[in-house]
């Protein structure tokens, strides 16, 4: 594809579907991580309205538009990014409810992601929507696939054990609930670098390691 056909009726479509897909499983699991920390007392994202479903209160510049325009103009696969964090005072939900909460909190936005993907399977070969035909239903159903393949992605990316990755947190306080400290420490150690050490990961044959999950999930999920 050349860059005039991205801008085909067709592909304009098929790119405005990815967005409001990706849009769904970023801000959804933002959203989460704020509403659980709300159910643990923690009205911290509630006042600045970060429990709102209004994507302008949660979209970050680079993570949100600017990374996802690179990967749209360079004709990337899927787009990727984030949104911005919901802020959430974890120090005030583990001295009240212990790390069990603070595991809660940290893979909130994780469940979302994973049981939104399973539902829409779950409507997709339900056959609850008839036998839809059409350009229109094609559309339809590359919305839901695709919503199943943002919220995998994002889900099972925010699993990995990397800071600032959800996966390094709930690990974190994990080990912590059991007495151990070694392993926060060394995220704690490692957290300057999250970032350079998550460009290595996506940049080398290692995503494959890491992603792998993510293969066998949505080949479930899709079949």
């Amino acid at each position: 594809m050349n860059f005039s056909e991205l801008f085909l009726p067709e592909n304009i479509i098929k790119t405005l579907i990815m967005i409001v897909a990706f849009l769904i499983a970023i801000i959804g699991h933002e959203i989460m991580h704020g509403y659980v920390a709300f159910r643990y007392g923690d009205d911290t994202a509630k006042k600045m309205g970060r429990l709102s479903i209004n994507p302008i209160k949660h979209i970050d510049p680079i993570g949100s538009i600017l990374l996802p325009l690179i990967l749209f103009f360079f004709q990337a696969p899927f787009l990727f990014g984030w949104a911005k964090p919901v802020p959430v005072n974890m120090d005030f939900i583990i001295r009240k409810w212990g790390y069990g909460a603070g595991v809660a909190v940290s893979l909130a936005g994780v469940a979302y992601n994973l049981i939104f993907a399973l539902i829409v399977s779950v409507l997709l070969f339900s056959g609850l929507f008839g036998d839809i035909s059409g350009e229109w239903g094609a559309v339809f159903i590359g919305f839901l696939v695709q919503l199943i393949v943002y919220n995998v992605v994002l889900g099972i990316f925010n699993l990995w054990p990397i800071p600032p990755l959800d996966g390094s947190q709930a690990l974190s306080f994990i080990c912590l609930k059991f007495g151990i400290e070694v392993v926060p420490r060394f995220f704690y150690q490692i957290a300057p670098y999250g970032m350079i050490i998550l460009l290595v990961v996506l940049a080398t044959p290692l995503s494959q390691v890491f992603f792998y999950p993510t293969q066998l999930l949505l080949r479930f999920l899709l079949t």
